[in-house]
């Protein structure tokens, strides 16, 4: 179903985002998040910095991520 409303958004122009602490909970609900094209995600304080490692290094093994997301990947 997530899938699907990713899909339909991108597909009639929409944002889409996902305000849960699912992403927090469980990375792989993050990565699959960001797989599917998702625009944003909350994440929770206590797991900021681990989550965005974690989803810019993914973003790169997709070959995705803005040059401002890789130049802070390069910083990290």
């Amino acid at each position: 179903m997530i899938r699907m409303a990713v899909e339909g958004c991108r597909r009639n122009g929409t944002h889409s985002g996902l305000c849960d602490p699912a992403p927090s909970d469980y990375p792989d609900m993050a990565e699959y998040l960001v797989e599917i094209g998702i625009d944003s995600i909350s994440i929770n304080p206590d797991t900021v910095i681990k989550t965005i490692r974690s989803l810019l290094e993914l973003k790169g093994r997709l070959g995705r991520g803005s040059r401002a997301e890789k130049t802070a990947a390069a910083l990290a």
